[in-house]
Parts: structure tokens; C-alpha cells; sequence
């Protein structure tokens, strides 16, 4: 009996028409949530709802900026992707790191992922605001930047709706709650099935 649910399940992760890698941080890898919470999780279940033939990989570290992003990106990001959701950035900013660094690991992330033909969805971050504005400055445009440079798509702030609501977020105030990614994922679904129409097409 196990031997067989295990084929079916097989089967049924093989069938999948596009895999959607999310490379990301603790954001997306789920901190401190239940299993079935994460944003991966949460977004799969909102494409199997819309009859989205797509297998989402969690490809999340909590931690990790995107220089760790960029260390680990060809084991994070099989052969087999057809699009990416890059959400990194969020740690690099809590801890000061120069816009310069983390705008050119994101550049060469995403590079990298177009040049395998592979589409990218960019879901932006912005600056605490206690960092001053000239690094808000530096910092807040890279996601624009580099989709326009490119050609990927561009979700201008992951956090949307769901950042400093104490509602939304763990007792941290810094990471969404299962309702906190309820709601980043149905803000950001559009632009993910933008992204899943673009993979199907090229």
C-alpha cells in the first residue's frame, strides 16, 4: 500500500508540466511555520486551485543573503526549472551590507538563470528606513534595475500589505505568519502566473 502511494505521488510530482523554484530566505523558506504554511507550500495550493499544471520547489534557506544565494544557486536550481522566483535581499539590507555587493549578486544570479533560459520573477525588497535614506536610495531600485535589464519580471516588494502589521507577522515582527503569507500570496499570484505563462511559451 505504501509502495503504491508512493508511485501515485511520483507520478503525480513527474506529470507536472513547469517546476517553479523558489530561491529565497527565510521569507519563503517557511521560519517557524507549519509545514503546509510556507510560502511555497501556500502558493502551490493556490495554483493546483487554478488547475496550474506547475510543481513548486522551496529552494528557501533561512539566513541567507544573496551572496549565499549566488554561492548555491546551480544545486538550488535543478536543470530540470523552468522559472524562478528570486526573493533574496532582505537580509542584506538588515545587516547593512553595501547595495553595490548585493545589487551584483543579483545581477549575476539573474543573468545566470536567463542565460539557462530559464524566466524570472524578481519579488523586490525594501531598505529599513532607520538606514538612512542614501542607502534606501541605492538600494530600493535594484529589482527594477536589474528586471528591466534582464527582461524578467519584476514584484516591486515581497512584503506588500503584509509588512508591520503585527497581525500578519510572527511575535518577531519581521516574518509573516500564515495569514501574513496567505496574503503575499494571493497579491503576488498574478505576477507568478505571468511568469508560469512566459515558461510555458519559451
Amino acid at each position: 500500500m505504501c509502495f503504491l502511494l508512493f508511485c501515485l505521488s511520483t507520478t503525480a510530482v513527474q506529470s507536472a508540466d513547469l517546476k517553479l523554484v523558489v530561491l529565497g530566505d527565510s521569507l519563503s523558506a517557511g521560519y517557524q511555520l507549519a509545514p503546509q504554511d510556507g510560502f511555497p507550500e501556500q502558493l502551490q495550493k493556490a495554483l493546483d486551485a487554478r488547475g496550474l499544471s506547475v510543481e513548486v520547489v522551496n529552494a528557501g534557506v533561512s539566513g541567507d543573503t544573496t551572496s549565499g544565494g549566488l554561492s548555491r544557486l546551480d544545486w538550488s536550481v535543478g536543470t530540470d526549472a523552468d522559472a524562478v522566483i528570486v526573493e533574496l535581499g532582505a537580509n542584506d539590507a538588515l545587516r547593512g551590507i553595501q547595495p553595490d555587493i548585493t545589487r551584483n549578486n543579483l545581477n549575476e544570479i539573474t543573468r545566470r538563470l536567463r542565460d539557462r533560459g530559464i524566466e524570472v520573477l524578481l519579488a523586490g525588497m525594501l531598505a529599513p528606513r532607520n538606514l538612512g535614506p542614501e542607502y534606501a536610495e541605492a538600494f530600493d531600485p535594484i529589482y527594477s534595475d536589474l528586471a528591466q535589464a534582464h527582461d524578467a519580471l519584476l514584484y516591486p516588494f515581497f512584503l506588500e500589505g503584509v509588512a508591520l502589521n503585527p497581525n500578519l507577522n510572527l511575535s518577531d515582527g519581521m516574518h509573516p505568519n500564515a495569514d501574513g503569507v496567505a496574503i503575499i500570496v494571493e497579491n503576488i499570484l498574478p505576477k507568478v502566473e505571468e511568469l508560469l505563462a512566459k515558461a510555458s511559451s519559451s
